[in-house]
């Protein structure tokens, strides 16, 4: 019994010994091949059949994605089923809370970029100017001005002319303490001394009824086309002479008429409430017409033509034409009584 229970330990350890010598011959091939795999280049036979193997596995592992994601899915959906009822609600307060936070930060980059705007308008006509906002605007059908919440407390004062990003949108007409009202350019009853950009011809800028913009008193031995750009004119003293007003859309010369009919379309959107303005507080001497450009604006008009750059010599209209343009920023249209 002795040598019979001795027999049977020699040959339970020989079974063992034999079950651990594959996995240590596994283990040092697997050392082996990692090192020769780590010390061989890209092109090594090691790395060529680990690239045929992913090849042909591929297709496979494709297939056991999309048998896996219906079931993946499934998992979600269940899940959400079975979350509770305070995680739901804390997730949606995260989701709103981000929500809000988007807009604002979208908010915030539009001001940014307006602020940005007005500022190269600033620093591009070197305007002595303060900003302010739009808080509001006309209810009624038969004016068109705008609120901005600053006033006489700011040396805000009236026929101050105010600007946005694009241009020229209008004057002050009214001030109290802490707010302004501001006449906009397409006000009938709005205005302003203007000129044809290219060729100098000058004429009043007109609001009229239906909110368009009309360029009055241009006579028609002036040269004036579609796409032309409008700009104030500084006859008046009001407006800072080169400020954009708009761009011609129509000219139409009617038989034996002295006058074009001219339609602009305005150079900024300038009703928009919370949008940021300039409010030009003074002028310097070389943003005002000077004598000598009064008295060839009243002597020429027309201005000078586009191809030779001589300035014409018809008189049609001369009369009517300088007396609109030394006066138009004066009171804003001539019909105006609010001394503008």
């Amino acid at each position: 019994m002795p040598r019979s229970q001795g027999f049977s330990t020699s040959l339970n350890n020989r079974r063992q010994s034999t079950g651990l010598r594959p996995v240590i011959v596994l283990c040092v091939i697997s050392i082996l091949l990692l090192t020769f795999y780590i010390r061989e280049g890209e092109s090594g036979p090691i790395h060529g059949v680990r690239s045929v193997v992913t090849t042909i596995t591929s297709p496979v592992r494709y297939a056991g994605s999309v048998v896996a994601s219906p079931f993946n899915a499934l998992g979600n959906v269940f899940s959400n089923l079975t979350a509770s009822q305070e995680t739901l609600s804390d997730l949606k307060a995260q989701n709103e809370e981000l929500t809000a936070q988007v807009a604002e930060l979208s908010e915030a980059q539009e001001t940014a970029s307006r602020l940005e705007s007005l500022l190269g308008l600033q620093s591009t006509y070197n305007l002595e100017s303060t900003a302010a906002r739009i808080i509001g605007e006309s209810s009624d059908a038969w004016s068109r001005t705008v609120t901005i919440d600053k006033g006489s407390s700011d040396s805000f004062a009236i026929n101050m002319p105010v600007c946005n990003s694009a241009g020229v949108i209008g004057q002050i007409i009214e001030v109290s303490a802490n707010t302004s009202t501001v006449r906009l350019i397409t006000d009938e009853n709005s205005g302003v001394s203007a000129m044809v950009q290219s060729t100098r011809a000058q004429g009043i800028l007109q609001g009229q009824p239906d909110g368009t913009l009309r360029l009055e008193y241009v006579t028609t031995d002036a040269d004036v086309q579609e796409g032309d750009i409008i700009v104030t004119s500084g006859i008046g003293g009001v407006y800072p002479k080169g400020l954009p007003l708009g761009t011609v859309s129509t000219v139409v010369r009617e038989e034996n008429a002295t006058y074009y009919t001219i339609t602009v379309t305005p150079a900024s959107s300038d009703t928009e409430n919370n949008e940021e303005v300039l409010v030009i507080t003074s002028l310097n001497s070389g943003q005002q017409a000077s004598d000598e450009e009064v008295a060839q604006a009243n002597d020429a008009p027309q201005g000078t033509s586009r191809t030779s750059g001589s300035g014409s010599s018809g008189s049609s209209g001369t009369t009517g034409n300088s007396g609109s343009s030394s006066g138009g920023d004066g009171d804003g249209s001539g019909s105006s009584s609010d001394g503008e």
